[in-house]
This record gives structure tokens, C-alpha cells and sequence, in this order.
């Protein structure tokens, strides 16, 4: 079988972020693949622009790397009780693009937050925006990565047993998934 590609996206821009940093650890227990990190900083959905300009050539590289992604990892923080507003408008822009590049792609959502939920509710606001995407979202483990600034240690790796191993489990279904077609 060719080497798969996995997309990931943090719902934060931060450089050193914990999404970040969830994403990339997932991705290292994703297995062999290329990995692409996806560039979420893109200006502000405004139909206006969308009208006058088109589409961003950045939102569209977006929409491309989704398209040809074999799986995607997403992790998102928490921001008063939803996902990122970085995260929603990468998604608004995206369903602008013509096709639909995320249908019936295997999808792993996480989240990590300060607070000791981890970010729950952002993740299940997250599952539900990508909904009328109709990816193929793995149900879980499902990954909620509380006290997140605490989890990693200098290499990067998750500290916690049981999260990095809740993360290897939902990244081997996410390679099953990928790997099924």
C-alpha cells in the first residue's frame, strides 16, 4: 500500500500550543504517513471579500489538502464553552470551496484545554459543525486533555498513560479507517 497522508489541524495558532502539540503526538502514533499541518490562519469569512475577491488561495490550499488527505486529526482548545473561532472559520471558509472535500473522510477529533474537562464541550460542538460535512468521525476513545499545559513532557510526548494510550487507540482506528478507504 502507498504511504498514507494525514492532515492535522490545531484549532490554535499558538506555536506552542497543546493542540498543537496533540496533534503532533497523535500523528507520531498515527503510524508511518506524511503529515501535513494544516495553516489555519486565514483572514475572517466576509461574503463581501468572498464576492469581490473569491476564495483566499490559502483557504483553497485548505480545501485541497482535506481533498487529498488520506485521514485528518483535528484538536481543538476551549473558548468559553466552544471550539476556536479559528477553527469555525476555517470550516465556514472551506464549505465555500467548490466539491466537498471532506465527505466521507476519516476524521479524529480531540481537544486540550486548562480546565479539567479538557475541553468536552468544545469537542462535541466541533463533532456537531462537522456534521453537514458528512466526514466519517471516529466515535473514540475520545480525547479530552485536561490541565493540558501540565500533559507533555520536553520531548513532546504525552506524560499520562492513560491519555497516550486512549490517543494510540483512537489513532490505530483513525489508520484502519484511512487504510479502509
Amino acid at each position: 500500500m502507498t504511504a498514507l497522508t494525514l492532515l492535522t489541524l490545531s484549532g490554535s495558532l499558538r506555536r506552542e500550543a497543546t493542540n498543537r502539540k496533540l496533534v503532533a503526538e497523535a500523528a507520531r502514533l498515527f503510524g508511518p504517513a506524511e503529515v501535513i499541518a494544516a495553516d489555519l490562519n486565514l483572514p475572517l469569512y466576509d461574503g463581501d471579500a468572498e464576492a469581490a475577491e473569491g476564495v483566499p488561495a490559502a483557504v483553497r490550499r485548505l480545501a485541497d489538502q482535506i481533498a487529498g488527505a488520506d485521514a485528518i486529526a483535528i484538536s481543538t482548545p476551549e473558548y468559553n464553552k466552544a471550539p476556536s473561532g479559528v477553527l469555525k472559520n476555517a470550516l465556514d471558509w472551506v464549505s465555500r470551496t467548490k466539491g466537498s472535500p471532506w465527505a466521507d473522510k476519516p476524521v479524529a477529533v480531540m481537544s486540550a484545554a486548562a480546565g479539567r474537562a479538557g475541553g468536552e464541550l468544545a469537542q462535541a460542538a466541533l463533532r456537531h459543525w462537522l456534521t453537514p460535512f458528512q466526514p466519517r468521525v471516529i466515535a473514540g476513545p475520545q480525547i479530552h486533555l485536561a490541565a493540558s499545559g501540565s500533559q507533555f513532557g520536553e520531548d513532546g510526548r504525552l506524560e499520562s498513560e492513560r491519555y497516550a494510550d486512549a490517543l494510540e487507540t483512537l489513532m490505530q482506528r483513525l489508520r484502519a479507517e484511512a487504510e479502509r478507504g
